[in-house]
């Protein structure tokens, strides 16, 4: 029996089967499985505790079909934390099954910073063999993987780290803060990480970007490495501890998350990390939140933007930080925003990081229905807080030959100061 599994009985236990999560999970509308649903999944969590149902390939499958976005806890009328008994399941199928292969190799990559590093390095220097490039991205030359359908961004040709130097100073700065910016970031989006680093300043705010630092481990929690997370935990609360700052920024709420919730958790039985871990939290803010909350944004620095835009939700970032709305607040503050809501800003895309990648088709058809949101506000740019999503979205309008363009909050925010339109 795993601990991580049997120490959340409780919570499966507050489960009543009322079926409301129907109503909210993304996959379930596609593939109308009990299975896929919120009600089914902690059903198979109880018949493994009570010894009913086999650490079996079906059931790491059955585990795996979920988003984790939160909708169903959201909604939920117990309270019921689906996301920690979906990752604890997880975690127990890979104690008593092993990883595959692929999965394998991929979170080992992500533990170790420097083979990451030039593993990403490699993928820029290979990429335009790999891959042929068109006006909205990439897509795979040969079946490696990857639908030939699929269209991605391009590897920077120069990752944030070196661009951004470790501090950034201010005169007289009303704050510090350390910067984490995530992979997508750092190896996709560096453009993101140099607006935030410029919308800051112009708060008179000091930034610190800690260049030891590396994958928050999130990706590597969730697919059930719980003892190599508690080793990326450990070295993020060490290199951030040292950087001694007054608030930790991110730039992505699966990101924020790690910092704010799962840190804790995972180094709850050791008190010096656990003392670290908890203070990061206290002081982890999504820059929405941190434009919103710390330092409200100062909107006589603002200019008006040359687009119409429209906002889609994080699910890491609405749920998640509970930080829903910042970010529409923060873009309506613009002047003469010509802003159209979404229906739904909170509805998922269907891209869960490498959710979108392991089964494309399901995260197609979830995404499906953001784009017809999309579509409907008329919108030029949509603005979303999160790199993953951006590439999802992208993907998603590109096969659709929808003409809306995907910028990050802080990056539409940064050409409003600088009145370079969007």
């Amino acid at each position: 029996m795993s601990e991580s599994l049997k120490s959340l009985e409780t919570e499966i236990i507050k489960c009543m089967k009322c079926g409301n999560c129907q109503a909210v999970c993304p996959l379930y509308k596609e593939t109308r499985s009990e299975a896929a649903v919120a009600r089914g999944k902690v059903r198979l969590a109880a018949a493994v505790l009570d010894g009913k149902v086999d650490y079996s390939a079906n059931l790491a499958h059955r585990f795996d079909l979920c988003l984790t976005c939160m909708a169903c806890v959201a909604n939920c009328p117990c309270g019921v934390r689906v996301d920690k008994i979906v990752l604890a399941a997880r975690a127990a199928l890979t104690e008593n099954r092993g990883m595959p292969i692929p999965q394998r190799v991929a979170m080992t990559g992500l533990s170790r910073p420097a083979l990451l590093d030039k593993g990403m390095k490699a993928v820029g220097l290979t990429q335009g063999f790999l891959f042929k490039h068109g006006e909205r991205g990439m897509s795979p030359r040969f079946p490696m993987g990857l639908d030939l359908k699929r269209v991605l961004p391009p590897v920077a040709k120069k990752s944030l780290k070196d661009q951004l130097p470790e501090k950034n100073s201010v005169t007289k700065p009303v704050m510090r803060v350390a910067f984490f910016a995530g992979c997508v970031t750092n190896y996709v989006f560096p453009g993101v990480g140099l607006a935030l680093a410029e919308v800051l300043e112009k708060h008179g705010v000091e930034v610190v970007f800690p260049k030891a630092q590396h994958c928050c481990g999130t990706p590597v929690l969730i697919h059930g490495a719980r003892d190599t997370a508690k080793e990326m935990a450990a070295s993020q609360v060490d290199i951030f501890t040292k950087a001694g700052a007054d608030a930790v920024v991110t730039v992505c709420g699966t990101c924020g998350e790690a910092f704010r919730h799962y840190y804790p958790e995972l180094l709850a039985e050791n008190p010096d990390y656990a003392r670290n871990a908890g203070k990061l939290a206290g002081c982890t803010y999504d820059i929405a939140e941190l434009l919103t909350d710390v330092i409200p944004l100062n909107k006589d620095l603002l200019g008006p933007v040359k687009t119409s835009f429209t906002y889609h939700e994080p699910c890491h970032v609405g749920r998640g930080l509970e930080a829903a709305g910042k970010s529409e607040a923060l873009l309506k503050s613009i002047p003469n925003a010509d802003y159209i809501s979404l229906p739904e800003p909170g509805r998922c895309c269907g891209g869960a990081g490498s959710f979108s990648f392991e089964h494309y088709n399901l995260s197609s058809q979830v995404l499906d229905r953001k784009l017809d949101d999309i579509a409907g506000t008329g919108a030029e740019t949509v603005v979303t807080g999160c790199g993953s999503c951006r590439i999802q979205l992208n993907d998603g309008l590109a096969r659709r030959k929808m003409p809306q363009r995907v910028v990050h909050t802080v990056e539409i925010l940064a050409r409003s100061m600088t009145g370079k339109g969007a």
